[in-house]
């Protein structure tokens, strides 16, 4: 019999257990099967590893050196192992590629990107309130690329292998609903809209709150939130006229809903998209911007408040070049 990974395995757990029995349980096999397989693991090295006693087991001389370099061994066949698995993984990810999105205008873009330049790949998709899980995510290899946002001095943590690559900064505007009488202007003040009441998100979502708070501080005050919604919830509370909030300048207007800019552009928010460096987009990572770039500025033209607001301010909202 040769000397097996299975055997440095085996004798690596009964130390670490102090035990045949409990080492058995821990390898999942019996005890009598253990004892046995440690006699032909010692026979065939050539010496006891392990003196037998009543309270467990104690390791000889001659089982430290064994153990020693069991120890040394393990870790680099472990790290090769994992290694080659995860390069196996990239090899076929191609034909599946599991994308995440924060709630922001580009997922359809990114999707449809991706589909060009590897198409065939089966796609999935998820979306979470908040960034922060979705680089996480990135970074473990559980999604291949993400549509991600943060705010001017909350901006997302580099780092896990993971590829940031912001888009465009925008000027977040302010929600109304259209018979609020704000609604009628060009834009409006932040300083006005504090005194209503509000609809935000909720704290533990994301940053985009303390964010807010932030900025809310500035005009002097804060407002008053009796309404903590997202998505659907959050437009009826302002179409119903119970409150104002903000959203992203691209956000198209729906009926009863006023989308205006803030004056003096207070806030602004940050697209941006993340991929691993080493997973399957990373070599297609230029074209995928130049794609998603373009639908962005599709989406710019479909908002009626921000295409006006990118006449008034051509040096503003631009894609970042890169």
């Amino acid at each position: 019999m040769d000397l097996e990974l299975r055997h440095l395995r085996v004798v690596c757990a009964i130390e670490d257990a102090g035990s045949l029995t409990r080492a058995a349980a821990a390898l999942r096999t019996t005890q009598p099967a253990l004892s046995a397989q440690l006699r032909r693991i010692e026979t065939m090295l050539g010496g006891a590893l392990f003196d037998r006693r009543h309270a467990g087991v104690v390791t000889t001389a001659f089982g430290e050196l064994v153990l020693t370099r069991a120890r040394a061994i393990l870790p680099g066949v472990d790290g090769l192992l994992a290694d080659t698995a995860r390069a196996a993984r990239r090899r076929d990810a191609p034909g599946r590629v599991r994308i995440g999105s924060v709630g922001a205008p580009l997922l359809g873009h990114l999707i449809l990107a991706v589909r060009e330049v590897l198409p065939g790949a089966e796609l999935t998709a998820r979306c979470r309130n908040s960034p922060v899980p979705l680089l996480e995510d990135i970074a473990a290899e559980r999604l291949e690329a993400a549509v991600l946002g943060d705010n001017p001095g909350q901006e997302l943590p580099s780092g896990g292998g993971v590829e940031l690559r912001p888009l465009v900064t925008e000027p977040v505007f302010a929600l109304l609903s259209s018979s609020h009488p704000l609604a009628a202007r060009e834009e409006v003040s932040l300083g006005r809209l504090v005194e209503e009441d509000w609809a935000v998100p909720r704290p533990d979502s994301d940053r985009t709150r303390e964010y807010w708070s932030t900025v809310f501080a500035m005009t002097g005050g804060q407002p008053r939130t009796p309404y903590e919604a997202e998505g659907r919830q959050l437009v009826e509370l302002v179409r119903s006229g119970l409150a104002v909030s903000l959203c992203q300048a691209t956000y198209i207007e729906v009926p009863g809903v006023a989308v205006r800019p803030l004056a003096g552009n207070p806030l602004w928010y940050r697209h941006v998209l993340a991929w691993h460096r080493e997973g399957p987009l990373a070599a297609h990572g230029d074209e995928i911007v130049r794609r998603v770039g373009a639908g962005y500025l599709a989406t710019c033209a479909a908002s009626r408040s921000y295409a006006r607001w990118r006449e008034r301010h051509p040096h503003s909202g631009q894609l970042t070049d890169r």
